[in-house]
């Protein structure tokens, strides 16, 4: 579990530190290339906002679990991700755009939410090989200790 969580976590995180940059930086370029079919609507203010609600996300995925401090800031990171993800699902389905850009949102939520809930499932799971046991302590104590 801890390598798949890892696999996933690494492009994730990589996919949004890059649009966030671009929000964030290259707002000219991110505008000519999402008013391709029309207005937006988005200001300079709310693609900011995004972008550092993007560029944090995509760090606090990251840096908690490889530092082992504060890991749980990495599953709230996913969550908020992931809904970012849905509410720019509403968005892009609003403006009749292909199925594809909201197909791809669909899978980064999808993925922050299994990043979010990858590290409570491995607890529990181990809890209920031998609940109450030696085995099941320590695996639990081990688990705490791992970085996902």
């Amino acid at each position: 579990m801890n390598v798949t969580l890892w696999i996933v976590r690494g492009p994730l995180a990589f996919a949004f530190i890059a649009v966030g940059t671009m929000k964030l930086f290259a707002y000219e370029k991110f505008k000519a290339r999402s008013e391709k079919k029309g207005p937006t609507g988005i200001t300079r203010g709310l693609a900011a906002f995004i972008g550092v609600a993007e560029v944090a996300g995509g760090i606090g995925i990251v840096l908690p679990m490889a530092t082992n401090i504060a890991p749980s800031v990495s599953m709230w990171a996913a969550v908020g991700l992931s809904t970012i993800m849905l509410l720019a699902i509403g968005f892009h389905v609003r403006r009749h755009e292909s199925p594809v850009a909201p197909g791809i949102l669909f899978l980064r939520a999808v993925f922050g939410v299994f990043l979010a809930r990858g590290k409570q499932r491995a607890r529990r799971c181990c809890r209920r090989v031998l609940p109450g046991s030696r085995f099941a302590r320590t695996c639990c104590l081990t688990l705490r200790t791992r970085s996902y």
